[in-house]
């Protein structure tokens, strides 16, 4: 599924012109992309948890030389289904 998909779903859905399904939907992901951004957890009822994690300095190895690399720190976004969401998709 792509955006123009959710958008045509929520134009369906809601009533809404296209543009505006396109400006609703581009405003919710603003919000929540600045949300974490700010390194906030954002919780979706129903839906799932989005959460950022910090990860730490660690040792890698380059593949091609097999030489010892330091892989820099930096934040990740996972997300973790609801339960009524791992019920729905598994049946």
């Amino acid at each position: 599924m792509t955006k123009a998909d959710i958008v045509e779903k929520i134009m369906i859905g809601t009533g809404l012109t296209k543009r505006d399904s396109a400006e609703m939907m581009e405003a919710l992901f603003s919000i929540m992309k600045s949300t974490l951004e700010q390194g906030e957890n954002l919780k979706l009822a129903g839906f799932g948890n989005f959460e950022v994690k910090q990860k730490h300095d660690r040792r890698g190895r380059n593949p091609q030389t097999g030489e010892t690399i330091t892989i820099s720190s930096r934040r990740v976004v996972t997300f973790k289904p609801s339960a009524l969401l791992r019920q729905a998709i598994n049946g």
